[in-house]
């Protein structure tokens, strides 16, 4: 497998994934400032032109989400997620979406100051989405309860950007416990020091 990625982006995300995967993969690091991710090759993996994008043989893969999906599917002795009819499934793949879908909408709308009628928006409101996070994590330690998965990649992120990062998301207990267990697992530690060092 070959990331295509750059510090400072949600290729955060597909280096974690990468990493509790446990297996070999190249990076590629892109210049976005030079427009690395413009050119037509790149383009051809991902045509929105954005990182991260991930190449697996003759595999192209975009987005983050679907990259953290694609790895836990193609590295299933990693455990990162449940089989197919597994009863955890339905729940796991509902987190899966639940940053694109909740989470980022959110966060664009609170940062942005853009009032939105709940029973308008796709996500309710920005209160909503973490009450039910709250709840979700409360039961811990994971989103599945006692198994880690890529979902809790997705969620553990947005979390931890929301309330250390973007001071967005108000550092409630079961919160700032959950972002925690993520931040101390080694494979998170290991792609930030990655991103740390650019390489």
């Amino acid at each position: 497998m070959k990331l295509y990625w750059a510090p400072r982006t949600r290729s955060l995300r597909a280096l974690w994934v990468l990493e509790e995967a446990g297996v070999p993969y190249e990076r590629v690091k892109l210049d976005l400032m030079a427009g690395d991710q413009k050119s037509a090759g790149y383009r051809a993996i991902n045509p929105m032109a954005k990182v991260p994008a991930l190449t697996d043989g003759p595999v192209a893969v975009a987005e983050s989400g679907a990259i953290c999906a694609y790895v836990a599917e193609v590295v299933p002795q990693a455990g990162l997620a449940p089989p197919l009819g597994d009863p955890a499934r339905g729940r796991y793949l509902q987190w899966l979406f639940f940053s694109p879908g909740c989470v980022e909408p959110a966060f664009l709308t609170k940062s942005a100051n853009i009032p939105v009628r709940p029973e308008m928006a796709s996500f309710g409101d920005f209160d909503r989405v973490f009450d039910v996070l709250e709840a979700a994590v409360t039961k811990g330690p994971w989103l599945l309860g006692e198994h880690f998965s890529a979902a809790d990649v997705m969620i553990g992120l947005d979390l931890h950007f929301g309330i250390d990062i973007f001071k967005l998301v108000p550092s409630r207990p079961a919160l700032r416990a959950y972002v925690d267990r993520c931040l101390a697992r080694p494979a998170l530690q290991r792609a930030k020091a990655i991103e740390a060092a650019g390489v």
